[in-house]
């Protein structure tokens, strides 16, 4: 495969043309895309802006997964950031591609596709991007939404005391996924349908950008997306925000499926939850008289996807901190408990 006969594919598959317009490509913002040395497009308020890169052997195994759905999970794990912040649609993305040796002309395709499937579904346009040789396959997406006003931008130093703490969803799904896949968890187990649940949430995750913007406008105070763990994730939002976050273990939402795989792991089912990453769910603050507004917004969210809506579980409270500040999570007897998510070492 030659780099110019791929981005020729790349640019049918993600052009202004018919096959553009078949991949979700009717950006109005967008006035220059793919085919330039640069993307234009028509900017408004204040750009949104993050970058996710996954590595093959990192953060996924192309034996594990078909080309589409490495360029789905890829750009859903970028997208994810932004609803975080309370950003929804209308957003670009900019893929960098690196291809090694052998890849191929019809699976680097299958990837994009993989993407612009994803991408269609939320209107989301990807603008433009780069392809290059690599020693391993390497999926990142630069990702750009935008706010007419800063201050309705959700970060993860608002959390105070008092406010509840919520999630989106279900946890340990991509976990128990990503054991299934592994082997270490046999579909037999679970059954033929929690298996394929499981590793749906695991391969094709769909990041929550109109639930984000629900939360935003309904009063959340402070927000991240759960990836590497809501073990480890609740304690960056707790040191932004110099507080305590108090959270009860048993309260954790668990994906259906997660119970049995973590008890064949040898597990308690809501440490796989707090412990397991890439759920792409959100964990959110948000003070008590919001919180049934909040409920309101989030059951009549318009969700993209086979969800008709998104639930939300209140699972603590957020403390002023006596110390360090941080997450503790406590079990069904008010015990301590020692958690921690993933961390890369570099």
């Amino acid at each position: 495969m030659r780099e110019l006969e791929l981005i020729a594919e790349l640019r049918a598959l993600l052009g202004s043309g018919a096959a553009g317009a078949a991949a979700g490509q009717r950006d109005p913002a967008l006035v220059r895309g793919i085919g330039d040395d640069a993307a234009v497009v028509r900017a408004r308020g204040y750009a949104v802006t993050s970058v996710d890169t996954m590595v093959d052997g990192v953060h996924f195994r192309s034996g594990q997964l078909t080309p589409a759905e490495i360029g789905w999970r890829a750009l859903a794990g970028a997208l994810s950031d932004l609803a975080a912040m309370g950003v929804g649609g209308s957003a670009q993305a900019y893929l960098a591609l690196g291809l090694p040796q052998g890849y191929g002309l019809e699976r680097a395709h299958a990837l994009v596709a993989g993407a612009a499937a994803l991408a269609a579904e939320l209107g989301v346009t990807i603008a433009g991007g780069d392809v290059t040789a690599a020693p391993v396959l390497t999926v990142g997406f630069t990702v750009v939404g935008w706010a007419d006003d800063p201050g309705a931008v959700v970060g993860r130093d608002g959390a105070r005391p008092g406010d509840l703490v919520g999630v989106t969803g279900v946890l340990g799904g991509a976990a128990a996924g990503l054991a299934l896949l592994d082997g270490r968890v046999t579909p037999e187990l679970l059954g033929d349908a929690s298996a394929a649940a499981l590793r749906a949430i695991y391969a094709t995750p769909r990041p929550h950008l109109a639930a984000g913007q629900a939360l935003a406008a309904a009063g959340a105070t402070a927000m991240l997306d759960i990836s590497d763990g809501i073990a480890t994730d609740a304690g960056h939002l707790a040191a932004a925000s110099g507080v305590e976050l108090e959270l009860e273990l048993e309260r954790l939402p668990l994906a259906p499926g997660v119970a049995a795989a973590a008890t064949a792991l040898g597990l308690n089912p809501a440490h796989l939850a707090a412990c397991g990453g890439e759920d792409y769910e959100l964990c959110f603050t948000a003070s008590p008289a919001s919180c049934a507004g909040i409920e309101d917004a989030l059951a009549t969210a318009s969700v993209p996807g086979p969800a008709a809506t998104v639930p939300v579980t209140w699972i603590g409270v957020v403390r002023a901190a006596s110390g360090p500040p941080g997450a503790s999570f406590y079990g069904p007897a008010g015990e301590l408990r020692d958690l921690a998510g993933y961390e890369h070492s570099l």
